[in-house]
């Protein structure tokens, strides 16, 4: 078995070169594990440095950017394509919404000119929030989400946000898995909502 299906199957702890290499290519540089350690990821085949999804060979830079108008019918079409929309929200409305508050916390990652990740965020002075974070089902696996998040969480920081928090569905693992990775625990706290608005 070489180095590499070593490292791949948890039986071999990388160097420091491997971790930096890791980093540069937007890995997740833990120790080596399973993958099927990791909630949701249970069978998909990993790379030998951070036991994600494979891909990173093919990946593209993305540019990470702030919202524009003419982006509304992409961003849109990804969320659909992502499965982030619900017939109690309006996608278009809390577009409009976003544009009126913080909009520049509006990220767009784009990649040979085409949107391929979105993600909507905010600070109200006690916490920073995070909203329709998606990567188009065709680019997942090649660190995507984890930039933006990254640039989020430096853009939250420069505003002096001590915390951030999300909402994840129950049901999604994947996500969970994804989140859990980045640092982000489960906080003893029931989420409770009320619409003041229909759409």
């Amino acid at each position: 078995m070489n180095r590499q299906a070593k490292q791949a199957q948890g039986g071999e702890k990388r160097s420091d070169k491997d971790n930096k290499s890791a980093r540069l290519i937007g890995c997740f540089p833990s120790e080596p594990m399973q993958i099927a350690d990791r909630p949701g990821l249970a069978g998909r085949k990993a790379c030998a440095y951070c036991y994600r999804f494979s891909g990173h060979a093919s990946k593209k830079a993305m540019l990470i950017r702030s919202f524009q108008a003419a982006d509304e019918q992409a961003v849109i079409a990804l969320w659909l394509a992502c499965g982030l929309t619900r017939p109690w929200n309006n996608p278009a409305l809390d577009i409009q919404r976003k544009l009126t508050v913080q909009a520049e916390l509006f990220l767009v990652g784009e990649v040979d000119g085409r949107i391929v990740a979105s993600a909507m965020a905010g600070y109200d002075g006690h916490r920073g929030w995070v909203n329709y974070l998606g990567v188009a089902p065709e680019h997942r696996g090649k660190g995507y989400a984890r930039q933006i998040m990254q640039r989020i969480e430096t853009l939250l920081g420069e505003r002096g946000c001590p915390k951030l928090n999300l909402q994840v569905r129950a049901d999604n693992q994947v996500a969970l898995g994804f989140y859990a990775a980045l640092g982000y625990g489960q906080d003893a706290a029931v989420s409770l909502g009320k619409r003041l608005i229909k759409d």
